[in-house]
């Protein structure tokens, strides 16, 4: 007769993926990514015209109150001078 081995489950690892679902019921088809995970890939699909970006044209995205300024900040500098 063999010995069975359990083990004790702790949670996920280091080495789960970044992709995970938002624990909320009133938003149960989101998703949490880094940005630097789908920054190039949108880059690339802007750069290359991708039709299908239309389709999203009006969602929202939440992004953290540092960043939005930084990208104001950006904004406001980018801009030619006259």
């Amino acid at each position: 007769m063999s010995r069975t081995h359990l083990r004790i489950y702790n949670g996920p690892s280091e080495d789960t993926p970044t992709v995970r679902l938002m624990e909320t019921q009133e938003l149960p088809h989101r998703v949490r990514v880094p940005l630097n995970e789908i920054l190039p890939l949108l880059v690339d699909a802007v750069q290359s015209k991708r039709t299908w970006l239309r389709d999203f044209a009006d969602d929202e995205v939440t992004i953290s109150t540092d960043l939005y300024e930084v990208i104001l900040a950006y904004q406001h500098y980018r801009r030619p001078s006259a």
